[in-house]
């Protein structure tokens, strides 16, 4: 196994562990790799310099990597917070939501807020015929 340093391409920077470094460009491609703190699958190795630094530098990636583990501690409690809201006040539709939300934007059934599950190009479809639609972020996971 083998610890790299990753960053998104937002600049949050995480560390991860491989089988070897061929692992790591396969799960890249099949972007089964996310950054815990902003849940983008756009990643790469951080520049990662031999284990010879001056305390100054280790301090300086101390506190970057506290500094990403406290927003990615803090963008999950705000994703959590955001699924607990829409659950308690928009009516969970299902499989159906692509076909309801047509019916509430052309009026044939009770406007409401409303979520459920579609795929992307039912979700643009939508978008296109300007039916408001916006994807939650999907639930974090609570051992992460």
């Amino acid at each position: 196994m083998i610890l790299f340093d990753l960053i998104c391409e937002n600049g949050h920077v995480f560390e991860a562990w491989f089988k070897d470094s061929e692992a790591f460009e396969k799960q890249v491609e099949l972007q089964a790799v996310e950054c815990p703190t902003c849940l983008s699958k756009t990643v790469s190795k951080a520049l990662m310099a031999p284990n010879i630094q001056t305390s100054k530098q280790k301090k300086s990636l101390d506190q970057a990597k506290t500094e990403t583990q406290h927003e990615a501690l803090t963008t999950r409690q705000a994703i959590e917070e955001l699924h607990k809201t829409v659950e308690k006040n928009f009516d969970y539709v299902g499989s159906s939501f692509a076909q309801e939300a047509r019916k509430i934007h052309h009026g044939e059934s009770e406007s409401r807020n409303i979520y459920g599950e579609t795929t992307p190009g039912e979700a643009k479809s939508l978008a296109e015929e300007g039916v408001s639609v916006l994807p939650l972020p999907p639930k974090t996971k609570s051992d992460a």
